[in-house]
């Protein structure tokens, strides 16, 4: 299956600046990861804690996790403009901010923990990323990444049969060579095996690595993607809880 858009970006800035790229997560990836960052924390009546949405995107992540939060300061981050515009609904602080060049604009060691939802696929250069996440983050600190796994359960299937991986992208113009239609910037993805060695290696101690559903998985699948978050390498989404060491 091969479909195809007029969509022509100069770099990979201008794909991202486009209202028609998606910018949202799906609502069970984002309570659970909500979820195991509130266990993590604790009550705010046992002090209030910063926490950095980076790669917020439109807001509707941090609006999920909100209610788990109550108490402690959520920030929202993002490079996007019209992600930005599209976040001031859901979030009181929308900042705008770079993992590289620049960097981050916040100080060293500020925050107590980092949401960092669907964003490491999309990075040219994640290492830089987590190196990033990790100055800005005080020891001890929490980081809450989620990422599509390349080896959820339907994939291995699609890879037997010869197809494309859902999750993976050739081209910013169009899918090519495996299911769906929404093209939406995906540079690399990860096993669970992976992941955790790459966060290990960047300076984190892998605390949870838990699996969640995909929200595009056709309806008479979603039971059978459910069952397989039991097993994080098979789930669709990875959720690692990581703490800076």
């Amino acid at each position: 299956m091969t479909t195809s858009t007029p969509r022509r970006p100069r770099e990979l800035r201008d794909f991202y600046e486009d209202p028609a790229v998606p910018v949202a997560s799906g609502a069970s990836r984002s309570l659970r990861q909500a979820r195991m960052l509130a266990a993590a924390l604790g009550p705010a009546d046992a002090g209030a804690r910063t926490i950095l949405d980076v790669g917020c995107g439109d807001g509707t992540a941090a609006a999920t996790a909100a209610p788990l939060l109550t108490g402690h300061r959520l920030i929202g981050v993002d490079w996007s403009q019209d992600a930005l515009k599209r976040a001031r609904a859901h979030l009181t602080y929308p900042i705008r901010g770079e993992l590289t060049g620049a960097g981050l604009p916040f100080g060293t060691g500020c925050a107590d923990a980092v949401l960092f939802s669907e964003v490491i696929e999309h990075l040219v250069d994640p290492d830089a990323a987590l190196d990033e996440l990790r100055r800005v983050l005080r020891p001890g600190g929490h980081l809450m990444l989620s990422t599509p796994n390349l080896a959820a359960w339907y994939n291995r299937g699609l890879l037997l049969a010869g197809v494309q991986p859902v999750f993976s992208e050739v081209s910013l113009r169009g899918i090519h060579g495996r299911p769906g239609r929404e093209v939406v910037g995906h540079l690399r993805l990860y096993t669970a095996r992976a992941l955790r060695e790459f966060v290990t290696a960047a300076g984190f101690r892998v605390v949870r690595l838990e699996g969640a559903p995909f929200h595009g998985v056709p309806r008479p699948l979603r039971a059978l993607d459910r069952l397989a978050c039991a097993r994080a390498s098979l789930a669709s989404i990875l959720l690692l809880h990581a703490r800076k060491t």
